[in-house]
């Protein structure tokens, strides 16, 4: 069954959020220091080739309905 964007985001946050709470519960905050640490390294890879440029170029050219 195909999910909505906004679904399918709130399913991995429910997740994200399950396993980051069994890690604080089992005191395995190395892991999370490198989970943390991972997701910022992909988190800046994204907006590094994120093209931003492009964005308010193609605001002008939309056609108005």
């Amino acid at each position: 069954k195909n999910l909505s964007r906004r679904s399918n985001a709130l399913l991995w946050l429910i997740g994200i959020g399950i396993v980051i709470g069994i890690l604080i519960k089992y005191e395995m905050i190395q892991v999370l220091y490198v989970l943390a640490t991972l997701a910022l390294v992909v988190l800046l890879l994204i907006v590094n080739f994120a093209d931003l440029e492009k964005i308010g170029e193609n605001i002008g050219n939309t056609p108005a309905k």
